[in-house]
């Protein structure tokens, strides 16, 4: 490791903020979405649930009931934001990435709309990917020392535990990122595997068995399986011949069964949950009969489950969006003006306040340059290298394989083993095309680049020292031989 120089994570960090306080001005309090005014409303006028992130709730909660307003809960993402890409940025230096490129790229990245506008954005993604990216750090510290030392294990600990609280399928994200490391590493695997267990539980336990007791009731069953019911219209629409009468029936006492046809889509549930015609009580009602279905399908029919995931988990995997299917395209942000252009007035629960949920900029003047910068971005042509995690997923893996080879060191193979967990994660298991569901691979990837450029560097300038010698004695070997010089003889004068 070189020289520790905290004189350039100050001026990284104060750069990243600076930018991100621009955004955040520009954006006041900050993007958001139905989900984000569903965050709210809930937990002011009640009951509270646990269907997105009661972490992520209470923070909204406790900034509107004491604030007043949500801009607080923005400006604390854009200040940890800023540190957990400095760290990452700091932890690569460290393990040996080039210098002045890996702080160059940490300070410029908040000038592009996908880490600027994200970091602002009122969703429990943005704190969720930050956990990330600081996860990233530290496997890059591990690896810089190769070691697991006891301080790396509980940050692991914490950040883990963190992912699974601020995001449901947060679990499985620590799951495979745990397995991954658990195959890198050499040393502390019984630790690594307990405090991988703990944090992946954790989350479990407090939403079924500890949040109830307090007030907070558990996810409606039709938020646990929407997936499901997805798997079960797009099979209807393509395949309805497997479907009996008696399927038939139950599928309509929760929806119109030309619901179920036009929701029948693999990219995303929307069309089919989303929808007036789709009643969410009859299908917490009939939950338990619309698994046992769905159950059968996977049974009789799994290559055809198996494809719909594969399709409705493009986002992870498809380095570009299908702009000709329905849901096919990427959603990243909608920019309205307030929550009733989201949700209309009595759509959700209407508390006193709702008011916070509105477009209102310290600065019309950075708003001015910040939203036609957004609005640019969004153009179709910059999909794929924007907001598309799928790409800078593989953009990872290949830094960390040829950084491991230039290094030799099996332990920076770590650093993408939390891109793997939420690349799986998101595979196995999402709703839409939302780029938000794989964020932290961008970030991490994009601050991989330089890293992935110092190993290509390395390994060809290694290839060429190990030419020489061989070209230096085979020159040798090619030169004509020397006569022995004359020597005099001895004798009498």
């Amino acid at each position: 490791m070189g020289k520790r120089r905290p004189w350039v994570a100050l001026a990284t960090f104060l750069v990243v903020q600076a930018v991100l306080g621009c955004w955040w001005a520009a954006f006041y309090p900050g993007l958001f979405s139905r989900d984000s005014v569903l965050y709210l409303s809930h937990t002011v006028v009640g009951p509270w649930v646990s269907d997105h992130s009661v972490l992520y709730d209470a923070l909204l909660w406790l900034s509107f009931t004491r604030t007043g307003d949500l801009g607080a809960v923005t400006f604390a993402q854009t200040t940890a934001m800023a540190a957990a890409l400095t760290y990452l940025a700091q932890s690569l230096r460290s393990l040996g990435a080039p210098r002045l490129l890996t702080t160059l790229v940490a300070m410029l990245m908040p000038l592009a709309p996908p880490v600027g506008a994200f970091s602002v954005t009122l969703w429990k993604d943005v704190p969720f990917t930050i956990c990330a990216i600081a996860i990233a750090g530290v496997c890059a510290r591990i690896a810089a020392r190769r070691a697991v030392t006891v301080p790396a294990l509980v940050g692991l600990g914490v950040l883990f535990t963190l992912l699974g609280l601020f995001r449901a399928n947060g679990f499985l994200v620590v799951g495979v990122a745990v397995v991954a490391l658990l195959v890198i590493v050499t040393t502390m695997r019984v630790r690594l595997l307990l405090v991988g267990t703990f944090a992946a539980a954790l989350p479990l336990a407090l939403t079924n068995l500890v949040f109830p007791h307090f007030g907070i009731a558990a996810p409606v069953k039709t938020y646990v399986y929407h997936t499901a019911f997805g798997d079960i219209a797009v099979a209807y629409r393509d395949h309805p011949e497997l479907f009996s009468e008696q399927d038939k029936t139950l599928m309509a006492s929760v929806a119109p069964l030309t619901r179920w046809w036009a929701g029948g889509t693999c990219y995303t549930v929307n069309p089919l949950i989303w929808r007036r015609d789709f009643s969410w009580q009859q299908a917490d009602a009939h939950a338990a009969q619309l698994l046992d279905l769905w159950k059968r399908l996977l049974t009789s029919e799994p290559r055809m489950i198996i494809d719909t995931r594969l399709c409705r988990g493009a986002i992870a995997w498809k380095p570009v969006q299908d702009d000709l299917a329905i849901g096919g395209m990427t959603y990243r942000f909608s920019r309205r003006p307030n929550a009733d252009t989201y949700v209309g007035p009595n759509k959700v629960p209407d508390f006193p306040g709702r008011w916070v949920y509105s477009l209102r900029p310290l600065s019309w003047e950075l708003n001015r340059v910040a939203d036609p910068w957004l609005a640019g971005a969004l153009a179709p042509q910059y999909d794929w290298l924007l907001w598309r995690g799928a790409l800078w997923a593989y953009v990872s893996y290949l830094a960390v394989g040829l950084a491991a080879w230039a290094l030799r060191n099996r332990y920076v193979l770590g650093v993408a083993a939390v891109v793997a967990g939420q690349q799986l994660a998101v595979l196995a298991n999402i709703s839409a095309q939302d780029f938000r569901y794989l964020a932290s691979p961008i970030f991490v990837g994009v601050l991989l680049v330089p890293l992935l450029l110092g190993s290509v560097g390395r390994l060809a300038v290694a290839s060429v020292r190990r030419g020489r010698p061989a070209q230096s004695a085979r020159s040798s070997s090619e030169l004509p031989a020397q006569d022995e010089p004359d020597v005099p003889e001895h004798g009498t004068g």
